[in-house]
């Protein structure tokens, strides 16, 4: 039986994923070794047709992300919350329901008109008028976004043995690649990925997944469980327990840390327990702080005010294209949002999108100056943006203005 396509929603809670509900919706964060989008795709076996979420995402373009849902589909779909994040393990045939931990996350349906009205606003719920029997999947629910983080090490371990039997991919010894390593869990190596001599593996406590593309240069340290995505490199330091994305570059020491997808850390600093969106770019020596002196929970600014966040561990999440100075230092539970490009001297623990300079109050990155950035850098990946995408980041620039 074929099954229809699938349709993301964010709801009232996910469009308050701050830094990253400004530009992207909940289906293209990074949870464990994949995209939420690409997880559930994964679990429902079909693709995404579209996403629902807040208006100003209309406009939203990226890879092979679905765009935004600007009318109700015609047809049954499978609409899915966002917010929760099955085990890489398919449904069976037949099913029409499936619950996570318990709780509708996914339903096939026809969305009338009533549902599509209040799916707009973010104030309805997949659960609504669904058949009693459902398919009960194991898995969890981000119910804030630092959630993201504190899923990772369990959902790393997971996914990578999964997406690993999938796709095929071996499992190598490190001696046989000219490394050398410690523990029981494996080391896939996809092929048309690169190990440099001189790599040293540690799996005792998770496995380790190197994507086709990506490599690994000599005198680096991986530490499962870790997954590194297609085309992205990593050299010369501590890797340990993250998610890298697709084409980014890291150097220097990386703990516990989820990499969107083309980001940038080319340079010594530590970052731990961090969340780095699309196009961020880190300045040489850039260093999060992940832990408070009084080993206490972590409090994290989010739309509606700051909240403890019952985390011990938390560093700081970069907003989409944000970029930091050379030697910057950023305190515990630090928020920059997306565009913001900040310098010299410590920020605040919440720095507004589009903030420019090195001591608050910050100035405006100007518009054309911020797209014309945006624009070199995407091209030295060969991507780049074209009208329809500049008038996009007109508009989310807009929006961020009239809210700070």
């Amino acid at each position: 039986m074929s099954q229809p396509p699938l349709l993301l929603y964010d709801d009232a809670r996910a469009r308050q994923f701050a830094p990253f509900h400004l530009t992207r919706p909940a289906g293209e964060l990074r949870a464990g070794a994949l995209l939420v989008r690409e997880r559930w795709a994964f679990v429902l076996g079909t693709d995404a047709v579209g996403f629902v979420s807040a208006a100003h995402l209309d406009g939203f373009r990226e890879g092979s992300a679905p765009t935004f849902c600007s009318e109700r589909p015609v047809g049954p779909v499978w609409l899915v919350n966002a917010r929760a994040l099955p085990v890489l393990e398919r449904i069976p045939e037949g099913t029409h329901t499936v619950r996570v931990a318990g709780e509708v996350a996914a339903v096939r349906r026809v969305i009338d008109e009533a549902l599509w009205e209040t799916l707009s606003t973010g104030e309805a719920s997949v659960a609504s008028a669904v058949p009693l029997e459902a398919h009960e999947a194991e898995g969890v629910w981000v119910h804030d976004v630092w959630d993201l983080l504190t899923h990772l090490t369990p959902q790393l371990a997971d996914d990578i043995p999964r997406l690993a039997a999938v796709h095929g991919i071996p499992t190598v010894r490190p001696a046989t690649v000219g490394g050398a390593g410690v523990g029981a869990h494996p080391v896939l190596v996809e092929p048309g990925a690169t190990i440099e001599p001189m790599v040293f593996f540690d799996t005792q406590d998770g496995p380790i997944l190197v994507r086709q593309g990506a490599r690994v240069r000599a005198f680096t340290r991986l530490v499962g469980p870790c997954a590194i995505g297609v085309g992205s490199e990593v050299t010369t330091d501590r890797i340990s327990g993250s998610s890298i994305g697709d084409h980014c570059r890291v150097h220097g020491e990386l703990v516990a840390s989820i990499l969107i997808g083309h980001a940038n850390k080319t340079h010594d600093g530590f970052v731990g327990h961090s969340i780095l969106g699309r196009w961020v770019n880190l300045g040489a020596g850039t260093i999060t702080s992940n832990l408070k002196n009084t080993y206490g929970s972590v409090t994290l600014w989010t739309p509606t005010g700051y909240r403890e966040t019952g985390r011990q561990f938390l560093g700081t999440l970069f907003g989409d294209h944000a970029k930091t100075g050379i030697g910057l230092r950023l305190t515990t539970g630090t928020v920059l949002g997306a565009g913001a490009n900040v310098v010299e001297a410590m920020p605040p623990k919440s720095v507004a999108p589009f903030a420019w300079g090195a001591h608050p109050p910050y100035p405006r990155y100007r518009l054309p100056k911020f797209l014309e950035a945006a624009e070199r850098a995407m091209g030295r990946r060969h991507e780049g943006l074209d009208a329809a995408q500049r008038a996009w980041w007109e508009r989310v620039y807009a929006v961020a203005t009239a809210e700070s």
